[in-house]
């Protein structure tokens, strides 16, 4: 499956961490979340609709790698800039 060139993104604050952002696809929601991610993220609240393409600057990640993460995996993580990457998969 080819990934879009342009997509219509929500981001999500964390409730649970400051600086943490949880961006997918407007269309599904957050649907292909795992629960186990939404266990650590608290209360999401929505922030922000943008279009997203790969040539687009972002503050703390590459546009590119943040589609290529919600294509593959239903979302994109951004933790604050002090913390380690986090992995979750679905059915853990």
């Amino acid at each position: 499956m080819s990934e879009p060139s342009v997509m219509l993104c929500t981001v999500y604050r964390c409730s649970k961490e400051r600086e943490m952002y949880i961006y997918v696809n407007r269309l599904e929601g957050l649907e292909r979340i795992p629960e186990e991610l939404l266990r650590h993220t608290g209360t999401l609240s929505e922030i922000l609709t943008l279009k997203l393409h790969p040539e687009r600057r972002l503050a703390r990640a590459k546009a590119a790698e943040v589609l290529h993460a919600i294509e593959q995996k239903g979302y994109y993580l951004q933790l604050p800039p002090d913390k380690q990457p986090i992995h979750f998969t679905m059915g853990e």
